[in-house]
């Protein structure tokens, strides 16, 4: 790969235009879409030459990785026919509806030896990272559980787009904001054997679930009881992770959910009111250009992508056992 890769999307709508954004070393040499109009539109803005053929673009010889920011049910297939093309691909979240159509990406990444990164893009928060580096300086004493809530409350017609039609998304909010917080709990407390979720639809006419409410405890019995919903009229997120010595709290994510910070409360010997030490993050959402250069950091050094395809397999399995619990919503 060149100093400076050739990079396309697939993709053109409000995520392909946030990563188009935010690539850092990174040149976008090509965007597509089925909607001409929007790849249009950011070729215009980038320079990038436009096209509505995504297979054109993992032929194209300048062309070192591809940015897959489809709808759900096309990001598992044309991130596959993209590495076996011999491209490496950053895929957004959830990388696929299900952990069936994620496997043969998974063995084709294997065949190809092409790196594959899943956009959980949450892990490279400022709050994440600083919370990430606390805890693995072992001041929090034996983990126990995670408390997580994440939610926005739709729009005008929210029932009409696509992440209401199962047969494009695969699922509701439990694929769509839920498997941000599964992915951020397995990263602190580690994979998930015992899991409970209870799906519902309680405001929106529609056949997906709008809110999603989980349960999961590892082999090692800890905890993460996690909340997520399309009906949260003030945009919210906040998790906490509770050790025996120390508790962690990550409010907001910035622009409509409020600034983001951290909290860390430290327990005394004596117990009582905790040491507070605090962080506030101000400022544009840099994450997406944080994870963008690590996965050239990937690929520059030949290490596997965190997180990547397991960890995306790990997520999956989580979400096909609520879903196979509801069998209301069994897509």
């Amino acid at each position: 790969m060149t100093e400076k890769p050739g990079v396309a999307i697939v993709g053109c709508g409000l995520i392909g235009e946030k990563r188009a954004s935010h690539l850092g070393a990174g040149q976008l040499v090509a965007c597509a879409d089925t909607n001409q109009e929007r790849s249009l539109a950011l070729a215009h803005r980038t320079g990038a030459r436009p096209t509505t053929d995504w297979r054109e673009i993992i032929s194209a010889q300048d062309v070192d990785i591809v940015v897959v920011c489809t709808t759900n049910d096309m990001l598992a297939h044309i991130s596959r026919e993209s590495v076996l093309a011999g491209k490496h691909v950053l895929v957004e979240k959830p990388a696929a509806r299900n952990l069936k159509e994620l496997e043969p990406l998974i063995e084709a990444a294997d065949q190809s030896g092409c790196a594959v990164r899943v956009g959980f893009n949450h892990r490279y928060h400022p709050s994440f990272r600083k919370a990430r580096e606390i805890y693995e300086s072992e001041v929090m004493g034996r983990m126990m559980f995670i408390r997580g809530r994440y939610g926005h409350g739709g729009r005008v017609g929210y029932e009409k787009e696509w992440r209401a039609d199962p047969q494009i998304s695969g699922g509701g909010e439990l694929l769509d904001q839920g498997v941000h917080l599964i992915d951020l709990s397995r990263w602190f407390l580690g994979d998930f054997e015992k899991i409970h979720g209870q799906l519902d639809t309680c405001f929106w006419e529609m056949a997906v679930e709008d809110n999603a409410f989980m349960t999961l405890r590892t082999n090692e019995n800890t905890t993460a009881f996690l909340h997520v919903t399309w009906t949260e009229w003030k945009n919210l997120f906040c998790m906490e992770i509770y050790g025996t010595d120390a508790k962690l709290q990550i409010d907001g994510l910035g622009g409509s959910y409020g600034t983001e910070s951290l909290t860390y409360y430290k327990m005394l010997p004596e117990m009582g009111p905790p040491e507070v030490e605090s962080w506030q993050y101000t400022g544009s959402d840099i994450s997406w250009e944080i994870e963008f250069q690590d996965f050239l950091e990937d690929i520059r050094l030949g290490r596997a992508p965190s997180p990547g395809l397991e960890d995306a397999a790990a997520t999956l399995r989580v979400v096909d056992e609520v879903y196979g619990q509801n069998p209301r919503f069994s897509y």
